[in-house]
């Protein structure tokens, strides 16, 4: 009921049933009533006039001309009718008669019949011309508005589905956007509305390729035409005496791993490489092992055997980022590989002073670094979180960050669990 299709269609349904209910109100008020006195006299002064014949014979005989019209020896029985007894009663009194009517509705008449005792003993029998309510007419309204009720909705239902087929166009074209941010495109087919649609998600999907094409190529021709000046930098700067030219090849250095991280972050950006079913956990104990091996303190503590599908060159690339930030920003790694919740996880912590909650959200960002929060200045880009967070989200996992309770960062990757599936040699 929350989304706008079934929204729109209920207030279209309620609208029009409230303004049917609201004409067919007003019709009842603005109808006249019948004219029931009107039609009680008329029977009245024919009854009276039967009456007035039969006194001035007597000796006339039972007319038998049907069961329920006559001088018959008897009532008509049946239930009484106590609205149509009453009404006749008042008309023959209005005509200054003092007879007394029945009104009964017998077995087997089709309309009420009057009933009045004549002065012999006899009764006098006559159909009233009226006929009687129908006895379903309860049931004969309900069904009428159930009926209408279903017909509104079922129309509603279509003509909101037709006008609502583009939004539901666009929500399955943005559900349908991977991680890589491409949109296969969409089959201009359908109703003209639905066709638009289709033909402007085309276009805009088109635009937004071409745009992101630019970027890359642009950023990429940027840090290969930094290398040509850098080198010829370093070159100069040997010629330099010692103090000045350590300080040159250090900032030399720097603008190196920033044009290096730069170019690595856009190649991960258009990395189309087919994943394949990988052990997480000896991927994971390869990485800590590497980076122990370079005198940096890193250890995996725990490790459960899963099997993730990734891309294993770039996802090993974004596992190493995530421990050298540990360890260098955070004095050292712990890492746990694990399953949780139908999920593989590896969880990296250290005992740094961890970051501000305010800037947690922009960690992931390119160029973006907390070397306020993270202790002392530490050469870098500012590039490794946000390479590492681009390589996860295009293998189909997520990253996150926290800060510890108890002092410190954890980061947190999570993938789905390829099952069934065995694992190719890392």
């Amino acid at each position: 009921m929350n989304t706008l299709r079934a929204k729109l269609t209920a207030l279209l349904v309620a609208a029009i049933l409230l303004v049917v209910l609201l004409a067919t109100g007003l019709t009842f008020l603005l109808i006249s009533p019948p004219r029931f006195e009107a039609a009680e006299d008329a029977t009245a002064s024919q009854f009276a006039l039967i009456v007035d014949l039969i006194a001035s014979r007597p000796e006339a005989a039972a007319v038998a001309s049907g069961d329920f019209i006559g001088v018959k020896a008897a009532a008509a029985g049946g239930p009484v009718a106590q609205g149509p007894t009453r009404g006749m009663n008042a008309a023959l009194r209005r005509k200054g008669r003092s007879e007394q009517v029945i009104v009964s509705d017998p077995p087997g008449a089709r309309s009420p019949v009057i009933s009045a005792r004549l002065g012999d003993g006899r009764w006098l029998l006559m159909p009233m011309s009226m006929a009687p309510p129908p006895d379903n007419r309860g049931w004969a309204l309900a069904g009428w508005m159930l009926i209408f009720a279903l017909g509104t909705t079922a129309v509603m239902v279509v003509a909101v589905r037709r006008l609502t087929e583009p939004l539901a166009l666009l929500e399955r074209t943005v559900a349908a956007i991977g991680p890589d941010g491409e949109l296969a495109p969409l089959p201009e087919q359908g109703p003209t509305e639905v066709r638009a649609a289709a033909r402007a998600v085309n276009l805009l999907s088109s635009r937004l390729k071409t745009a992101m094409e630019s970027r890359i190529r642009l950023v990429a021709a940027a840090g290969h035409d930094l290398r040509t000046p850098m080198t010829r930098m370093r070159l100069r700067a040997e010629f330099l005496d010692d103090h000045e030219r350590d300080t040159w090849i250090a900032d030399l250095d720097e603008l190196d791993r920033i044009a290096d991280s730069a170019i690595r972050l856009v190649r991960e950006e258009v990395e189309d490489s087919s994943r394949s079913p990988i052990r997480l956990d000896h991927l994971v104990r390869d990485v800590t092992d590497e980076i122990g091996e370079i005198g940096m303190k890193a250890a995996l503590t725990s490790h459960s055997p899963v099997t993730v599908l990734c891309r294993p060159l770039s996802l090993k690339r974004a596992i190493r980022n995530l421990v050298i930030n540990a360890a260098t920003h955070g004095r050292e790694a712990t890492v746990r590989v694990a399953t949780e919740g139908g999920r593989a996880v590896v969880v990296i912590e250290d005992r740094g002073p961890g970051i501000p909650q305010e800037l947690l959200a922009r960690v992931f960002e390119p160029f973006f670094r907390v070397e306020a929060a993270r202790g002392a200045p530490i050469p870098g880009a500012g590039l490794g979180l946000a390479i590492a967070h681009e390589i996860v989200s295009r293998n189909g996992g997520s990253l996150t960050l926290r800060n510890r309770a108890e002092g410190g960062l954890e980061q947190w990757v999570t993938f789905p669990i390829a099952a069934d599936r065995p694992a190719a040699p890392i």
